[in-house]
């Protein structure tokens, strides 16, 4: 126990101290610029300044994106003070002590003085007021360009970047913990590159308080130096000039380091390599090397040039030109991998991963690599924003919430293939074109188009991809036309409302019942589970939805299936029961109130007939002879596809005696056809007769 106290105590210590560095720090660089220091410590911070500056510079350096070093714009506010309370201590020295020699300041200053000066002063001035120019007009104000640039559109990209997420959210491409980090991230970086393009604007002050330093450093010292120690002109300009300009160098040399240094920080692109690696990779192509081998080649056996040097530079440039072109016919395994991103896991049988063979989606697309744009937000990709829209819709078509729809690639398929899998099983499959449109004759089109002519995924209609240029011709003349986009969300739409009562469980069921609970609880608590296990309302309500009937009702739904319950009747049963209390629903979602409902019958022999052999088959369901079923089938496919080319859905009403085992046979062949019984037609609506079938070959 004493041990782990102990532990704790150092830990507490450790953090405490942490804590209080930088803080004691910030009050020792104010000190420096009001207490005198001796050179020996203007010493010690001058080449931790140079260390600092160093160190940023690397970093800045091996940084993949910029992110990674978000404490930069405080490092360069710390670095900033420090250099500037450094040069004020050592103002403070030249002009007080500067007449005694040009060691007064330390011996750091005197180095650089003395190594730039070389015995001519003239020459010690220009060199430091290039570097100023170099930092000041160079580095710096393109910096804080790119700074200023760089966070105005980091800013006014920040919506659209938050609806992308949401978009990705809602399409199941990020799960809740994904999504919250990328919303994090995006408010990072508009932090980041605004704090950049403040701290800029630190680096272009320092250039000019170091020229402005400079200045003073020497007109004061000769000042001072002729006035108060009668020093004759030659010696003060010796002292003094080498002592400002060391100290002007010594100060400088971090400056444009770290102007350096932020230049590199607001032109990084992110990326998984270094600045070096991101570089060398980018440029080490063999087409851009060869004609710089040539052009200095052609240099190089000009007469009046320096033959050998540029001889020996196009050779150089040869060289690389040929590795590089050896590099790209060989390609290395991370090369493949950024292609492919599959080789590895192929060749290795250690580093397969459960995600890769067990994917938990109720519902996700797979596409092929040349789709891959289409959910690309970047590029205005608008697949992501479609299926979420389809969610929405249907999810309120039918009652419940529809799971979320992953959207990934899969380099096994074709490019223009997509597959659109319920779990594991693949219910739909076809190919889109992101570059072309889906032109759908209408009835009176005759103008002929060039392209790929296909059926249509969702209605199996006759169609062509045509190019974009054909686009505007054609729906002038009568063709509607179809994004890729769209396609292959109305295919997901169609098979979503097929295999809705398989996208349904039992946690989906008690969320609606936990949802109803907040408004109807003893209904709830009377009929689940006492009367009705979830189980069986489960089978129910999948029920229901296999044949598009809404949910959306439950009130309605569980005070029927109370009066249901002491019948001790089958699920199947029950849905049937269930059906004229809900139909008006479906109904009204296939025609407004105020339009007459499209129907379809059949005609009174027929339907006697297959009332009689529904009675004869008992519950082995209708079972029909392959002339008849083959007939009744053509009929309703050729009444479906007109009344579906008009815009509408027909209704095929029947006895309820046969509406069940008839409108499982149908589905079967023609799975968006709806089969209701007569009873279920509410009294309110106007009825349409477009159609009755019969035995014969005609209708």
């Amino acid at each position: 126990m004493d041990m782990v106290m102990q532990r704790l105590n150092i830990a507490n210590l450790k953090n405490i101290l942490g804590g209080s560095v930088l803080p004691i720090g910030i009050l020792i660089l104010v000190a420096m610029m009001v207490v005198p220091l001796p050179p020996i410590l203007l010493d010690v911070f001058f080449i931790s300044n140079i260390l600092v500056s160093l160190l940023i510079l690397m970093v800045a350096m091996h940084t993949y994106r910029p992110l990674e070093f978000s404490s930069f714009p405080s490092l360069l506010l710390i670095a900033t003070v420090l250099r500037l309370g450094l040069n004020v201590a050592s103002t403070r020295i030249v002009l007080t002590e500067g007449h005694t020699g040009s060691n007064a300041a330390g011996e750091v200053i005197e180095a650089f003085g003395a190594f730039v000066i070389a015995g001519n002063y003239a020459v010690g001035i220009f060199v430091f007021v290039i570097l100023i120019i170099i930092n000041l007009l160079v580095i710096t104000r393109g910096a804080g360009r790119v700074s200023e640039v760089s966070a105005r559109f980091t800013l006014d990209a920040m919506p659209g970047k938050q609806m992308a997420i949401d978009a990705d959210l809602n399409a199941g491409v990020l799960s809740n913990e994904e999504a919250k980090l990328r919303r994090e991230e995006i408010a990072s970086e508009a932090d980041f590159y605004g704090s950049m393009d403040g701290a800029s604007k630190f680096v272009k002050g320092d250039a000019v308080a170091s020229i402005l330093i400079l200045i003073i450093n020497i007109v004061g010292g000769l000042i001072i130096g002729i006035g108060q120690h009668d020093l004759p002109i030659s010696l003060a300009a010796e002292n003094y000039i080498l002592l400002s300009i060391g100290d002007g160098l010594v100060a400088q040399i971090p400056s444009l380091l770290l102007a350096i240094s932020t230049a590199i920080i607001v032109t990084r692109v992110s990326s998984t390599q270094n600045m070096a690696e991101h570089i060398g990779r980018q440029i080490n192509l063999s087409r851009a090397w060869i004609p710089v081998a040539v052009v200095l080649a052609i240099i190089g056996i000009i007469p009046a040039m320096p033959n050998l040097l540029f001889l020996g530079a196009s050779g150089i440039a040869a060289m690389l030109a040929m590795m590089s072109y050896y590099r790209e016919l060989n390609k290395t395994p991370e090369d493949i991998q950024d292609m492919f991103d599959e080789s590895d896991e192929e060749s290795s049988s250690e580093d397969i991963n459960l995600s890769e063979i067990a994917d938990n989606s109720a519902i996700s697309i797979m596409l092929g690599y040349g789709l891959v744009e289409m959910v690309n937000d970047n590029d205005g990709g608008l697949l992501s924003a479609r299926v979420t829209g389809i969610r929405r819709r249907v999810s309120k078509a039918l009652g419940f919430i529809i799971p979320s729809v992953r959207i990934r690639d899969d380099l096994t398929l074709e490019p223009n293939t997509y597959q659109i899998k319920l779990g594991q099983t693949i219910v739909g499959e076809d190919q889109v074109y992101p570059d072309r449109k889906l032109a759908i004759p209408g009835e009176d089109t005759n103008l002929k188009l060039d392209g790929i002519k296909v059926k249509d995924p969702t209605f199996g209609m006759d169609a062509i991809w045509v190019n974009a240029s054909q686009a505007r011709e054609a729906e002038s003349k009568g063709y509607v036309i179809v994004a890729p986009e769209s396609v292959l969300a109305t295919h997901l739409s169609h098979l979503i409302y097929k295999y809705a009562g398989q996208l349904i469980g039992q946690d989906d069921i008690q969320e609606l019942l936990d949802n109803l609970a907040k408004t109807a609880p003893s209904l709830v608590q009377s009929v689940v589970p006492k009367l009705i296990p979830l189980h069986s309302l489960t089978g129910v309500l999948r029920a229901l939805l296999e044949e598009r009937v809404p949910i959306s009702d439950m009130r309605r739904i569980l005070e029927n299936l109370s009066h249901l319950a002491a019948r001790n009747m089958s699920i199947s049963d029950m849905a049937e029961a269930l059906r004229p209390v809900l139909a008006g629903m479906l109904i009204q979602q296939v025609a407004p109130l105020n339009n007459p409902l499209p129907v379809v019958t059949l005609a009174s022999d027929l339907e006697n007939m297959l009332i009689t052999m529904q009675k004869q088959s008992g519950e082995e369901g209708l079972i029909l002879d392959n002339d008849l079923s083959q007939k009744l089938l053509t009929h309703l496919n050729q009444i479906n596809d007109d009344m579906s080319s008009k815009g509408k859905q027909a209704i095929l009403v029947v006895s309820p005696v046969i509406r069940r085992s008839l409108s499982s046979l149908i589905r079967q062949h023609i799975d968006d056809m709806i089969v209701i019984g007569f009873t279920e037609i509410p009294d309110n609506r106007k009825i349409d007769l477009v159609a009755t079938i019969t035995g014969e070959a005609d209708s």
